[in-house]
């Protein structure tokens, strides 16, 4: 059996990863420190053990031996990265400086790195293919970009995989935290109350990608030869400004109004994948529409409890 280590398994894209692989090909050992991360969330099939990564000692608890690192683990809200740049940087560069020490000790085959479209900043209105010029302008960009230009110096001894995900959401993502993932927060706001707030403005765009298609890249990269030491956009090639996918929302919940209040700083104005190298790479098929995706996405939503 090949043996994973997978990062952050408590959180919301790295658990589903978990869950849907095959227990019979591969051994999961799964780390989080639980500061973002859920416990109700990790998969009961797998080796967990709480462990913070920005602690080099505490990875006297991993196994001497790797097959393939997940690594899932961080702060991912560009808004909390300047409440705490010093935080942000510790989960997200030093940890992952750490782990590739660890990787390379544990003579693993290959990191999969969870990078993010926030190392590109602002960007024209065109799809931003991987070799676009890379200018973060979050604190939270910074981190991603740094550990970026670790796993580049570090090939040679341990291959990676950086995949730059744009917004994913979808069935699973905290609807309580409301400073993290722009599906989610609307989604939330507008089941909460029937108002949704606005942080920027609405005609900035994105790129939303639906976690069902998320994981089955990731569960590809495994053993993917082709995606090795690249660097690779994960997203759906399509524009959607905030205005549409608020009305979008509205159509779905009848009677939700919106409203724009100040915008968060290092936010990006606006961005969307070029997926040419993603789809060559893992042969990408079909796409979750966002339609259907916000269709799926709260139809969960309303089973869940206390929300």
């Amino acid at each position: 059996m090949k043996k994973l280590l997978i990062t952050g398994v408590g959180g919301f894209i790295a658990s589903k990863i978990a869950n849907s692989l095959d227990n019979s090909v591969y051994e999961i050992i799964g780390v989080d420190d639980l500061s973002n991360g859920n416990l109700k969330n990790i998969p009961k099939n797998l080796n967990f053990i709480k462990l913070d990564l920005s602690n080099k000692s505490s990875f006297k608890k991993l196994p001497s031996k790797i097959d393939t690192i997940l690594h899932l683990a961080g702060q991912s809200s560009g808004e909390i990265s300047f409440e705490n740049p010093k935080l942000d940087l510790e989960k997200n560069t030093v940890s992952t400086l750490n782990l590739i020490e660890y990787g390379i000790k544990a003579k693993s085959n290959r990191i999969v790195y969870a990078s993010s479209m926030s190392v590109y900043g602002q960007v024209p209105q065109k799809p931003i293919e991987e070799d676009f010029r890379t200018h973060p302008i979050s604190c939270y960009g910074i981190s991603k970009l740094a550990s970026e230009q670790y796993l580049k110096t570090f090939k040679n001894e341990l291959p990676f995989i950086g995949l730059r995900m744009f917004n994913v959401y979808g069935p699973g993502q905290d609807m309580l935290n409301l400073k993290q993932g722009m599906v989610s927060i609307y989604l939330a706001q507008a089941m909460q109350s029937g108002k949704i707030k606005v942080k920027g403005d609405l005609k900035r765009f994105r790129d939303f990608i639906f976690i069902d298609d998320v994981i089955k890249i990731w569960a590809n990269s495994i053993n993917n030869e082709k995606a090795l030491n690249k660097f690779i956009n994960v997203g759906t090639g399509e524009k959607t400004e905030v205005k549409t996918l608020l009305e979008k929302i509205c159509k779905l919940i009848p009677g939700v109004e919106y409203f724009e209040i100040d915008k968060t700083p290092g936010d990006q104005a606006g961005i969307y994948a070029s997926t040419k190298k993603m789809n060559n790479i893992f042969n990408i098929q079909n796409i979750t529409s966002l339609d259907e995706g916000l269709r799926l996405f709260l139809n969960s939503f309303k089973r869940q409890p206390n929300l």
